[in-house]
């Protein structure tokens, strides 16, 4: 009986140990698309800089030499701006994604210890009907609780989502 059990709780862990790999290869992959976000940006931004400059040492008028450094600041702060935008939407579904992969994580996991422990104790010779009955109780307010808190910690990364999407894309 204790080598099963001990089965039982080496899949637990076997599961666990999946899950938070695939959080933390998420994790790489979009920090991974941060970077070459932002790398791509400031190449871009480097090299309109060089011909921003370039074209300043051709102007003569100020008037044209005032107008093209406002239309260069211009174009830089939309390409920070644009750039801003696509890593909070990266970072908004990848909150999103870590939330149902935490979520889905709690509730399997939940099941699954709770499944084992019914089982621990099933196979335990308890001769007094009231103390199995107490102790099936108390499986079962802790597993309401369990279900009460995974619903509220979705409930939170769905509000939390819906709060961080950028305007116009809730």
């Amino acid at each position: 009986m204790a080598t099963k059990q001990q089965d039982q709780f080496n899949e637990l862990q076997k599961k666990n140990l999946e899950a938070a790999m695939r959080l933390a290869q998420m994790s790489i992959e979009n920090s991974q698309r941060i970077m070459e976000l932002q790398v791509k940006t400031a190449k871009d931004l480097f090299e309109e800089g060089v011909q921003n400059a370039q074209a300043l040492t051709t102007v003569k008028d100020p008037q044209d030499a005032l107008s093209l450094r406002s239309k260069y600041a211009q174009v830089t702060t939309e390409k920070m701006l644009a750039c801003a935008r696509e890593i909070a939407e990266i970072t908004t579904k990848t909150q999103s994604e870590f939330g149902r992969l935490v979520s889905e994580q709690l509730t399997s996991g939940g099941t699954d210890a709770f499944e084992a422990m019914q089982k621990m104790f099933k196979g335990m010779p308890i001769t007094d009907q009231n103390a199995m009955g107490s102790i099936q109780g108390a499986m079962e307010t802790a597993r309401t609780a369990f279900e009460q808190m995974t619903r509220a910690q979705t409930e939170a990364f769905q509000a939390f989502s819906s709060m961080t999407a950028p305007k116009g894309k809730k």
